[in-house]
């Protein structure tokens, strides 16, 4: 959904639909603890600008946390792509997915499991199949192999030394060991889910991977994502879709989040040592760090099914429609001193898990993943100092439909 960078000049307000000028771009001059100015501009204009989308078409823009809610929990606003095929997404040709061919049962799982362009009843029904697993009390039943996890890779990186970079030999690790405990990945096949979801590998190496984990585990069947798919009612194909999306999704989110906290942390001290003070203000706390630090600058686009106003805004049918995150969690009308990271407030609410009926299905687990990993770093390492950040720089976010912001390589010392 990139744009090139750049407002154009004010329309005659008669002639444009919007109270701003038409059309804005998605601003690529952010970095995640310092967002563009663009967004404060766009959002001071309207609840939502005109905003012209890769393929050339015309949609809106929300930089607007109230708006923004109000389109993520409306039913009338749907996530199937009709502008975006998943498997034609914009900025990227579709010679590429030719040459990254799949077989037919795998075409055949993005086909019926694909929850990312599905709506109600459909979404609902897949997502059931997920939910119990992680829910807060079933997170929570995973905590003592989270924390150890966590310690394992904490001790991994002091034997690494000073300087080490945080986002290579801590943050990645831990989120995959995590993200194979919940789905159930066997011990032997951990590895492989490195090799293959920590990097780029072709697709049908993804569908030949969760083809081997459910064929094992059907004889094997546990408290988990996978043993959960197996016992419910979905079809072979709805199984494999679902898998192929859960191990390629949410990982990432956390391992980003937790360099990203790191960074953030270590940029605002007087945080960092209200932390180390107070080690329960993680529990609420980590709304606050999750709030300052998303990483999702627009999330997937939703498309109106009928004409609906929103907030004064006439919104067609047909209409794609945007909502930032990163812009929506730093809106002055909904939190006070937005830019200041304070771990004391209230931050619940914020867009960093999205919001509705298509919010982040690992919320829970994630939070609970975060908290385990900023507690141990931080008290394993009483002199934790930054280096350096790659974040630190304006990275363009990947030409796809979900911009996000990226870890990089975080360079600690102790």
């Amino acid at each position: 959904m990139n744009a090139s960078e750049g407002t154009p000049a004010p329309q005659d307000p008669a002639k444009c639909p919007y109270p701003f000028p038409t059309p804005v771009s998605v601003p690529v001059d952010g970095t995640p603890l310092t967002p563009s100015p663009s967004f404060a501009a766009y959002r001071e204009a309207a609840p939502a600008v005109p905003l012209r989308y890769a393929d050339g078409h015309e949609g809106l823009l929300t930089t607007n946390w109230e708006f923004a809610r109000s389109i993520l929990e409306d039913p009338r606003f749907s996530l199937k792509n009709w502008r975006f095929p998943l498997d034609r997404q914009a900025g990227a040709a579709h010679s590429q997915v030719e040459d990254d061919p799949i077989d037919a049962e795998a075409e055949e799982a993005l086909e019926v499991a694909n929850l990312l362009k599905m709506d109600a009843p459909e979404h609902g029904r897949l997502r059931k199949a997920i939910t119990g697993r992680l829910s807060v009390r079933s997170s929570r039943s995973y905590q003592e192999q989270v924390h150890e996890n966590v310690r394992r890779q904490v001790e991994h990186l002091l034997a690494v030394g000073s300087p080490a970079n945080l986002t290579v030999e801590f943050a990645e690790p831990v989120s995959a060991y995590d993200h194979c405990l919940v789905l159930g990945v066997a011990d032997e096949f951990v590895p492989e889910f490195f090799e293959i979801f920590l990097t780029s590998s072709p697709r049908q190496r993804k569908h030949d991977y969760v083809r081997k984990v459910v064929a094992a585990k059907r004889s094997d069947l546990g408290e988990d994502i996978t043993s959960d798919l197996i016992r419910s009612d979905l079809t072979p194909a709805e199984i494999e879709g679902v898998l192929v999306l859960v191990m390629a999704a949410g990982r990432d989110t956390v391992a980003y989040m937790i360099a990203t906290a790191t960074n953030m942390l270590l940029k605002n001290p007087e945080q960092l040592q209200l932390l180390r003070a107070n080690p329960q203000l993680i529990e609420t706390g980590i709304e606050e760090i999750l709030r300052y630090g998303a990483m999702f600058v627009t999330l997937f686009p939703r498309t109106a099914t009928e004409d609906v106003d929103i907030h004064g805004i006439r919104i067609a049918k047909g209409t794609t429609v945007s909502a930032s995150p990163v812009a929506g969690n730093r809106d002055p009308q909904h939190w006070e001193h937005p830019d200041t990271l304070d771990l004391t407030r209230d931050a619940f609410g914020h867009l960093s898990f999205g919001h509705g009926q298509h919010g982040c299905v690992g919320q829970q687990y994630a939070r609970m993943q975060l908290k385990e990993a900023i507690t141990q770093l931080i008290a394993a390492m009483p002199d934790l100092s930054l280096v350096e950040a790659e974040q630190d720089e304006p990275i363009r976010p990947f030409p796809s439909e979900l911009p996000t912001y990226h870890a990089g390589d975080v360079i600690i010392a102790w």
